[in-house]
């Protein structure tokens, strides 16, 4: 028999477990600071990006996914486990882009866990496809832009 992890708990893994922990997504608008452009674009290519947090490499999962729009703002989802949208991540972001607006990226009375249909369902959540879908359909990559602006 495979020796399990000792946080492996009733079948779920650690990530699985702590995605039920005041787990939220979040529709992030945000406008990249003025001159930051180079440093976060760096902070991408050598792995900096939110070194530090035990978010990891969540920043730089979500700014690949990013998209531009034509006003210049920076859309993305992001996964939060804190009780306060963005607690641990805010100082990461807060770096290189002026936080526009946190918004819950999806109706949380759908939320098959929350409303009690169905069990951990955050462990396959798909609750933000069709708007992440939407996004890529919208302005650029964020960091196709930056790179064709020479930031």
């Amino acid at each position: 028999m495979p020796v399990r992890p000792a946080f492996y708990l009733r079948g779920y893994s650690l990530p699985c477990l702590l995605r039920h922990i005041e787990r939220v997504r979040y529709l992030v608008k945000a406008r990249l600071k003025a001159g930051k452009g180079k440093a976060l674009l760096e902070a991408v290519k050598n792995g900096t990006l939110g070194q530090g947090s035990i978010a990891g490499d969540e920043y730089v999962y979500d700014v690949k996914r990013a998209r531009m729009t034509k006003d210049g703002e920076a859309h993305w989802v992001e996964t939060c486990f804190c009780a306060t949208p963005l607690e641990e991540e805010r100082p990461y972001w807060e770096e290189y882009f002026d936080l526009l607006r946190v918004k819950d990226a999806h109706n949380r009375k759908n939320c098959r866990h929350e409303n009690g249909t169905e069990s951990w369902a955050c462990c396959n959540c798909d609750c933000t496809k069709e708007l992440e879908e939407r996004l890529e359909q919208t302005g650029e990559r964020f960091l196709d832009t930056l790179k064709k602006n020479g930031a």
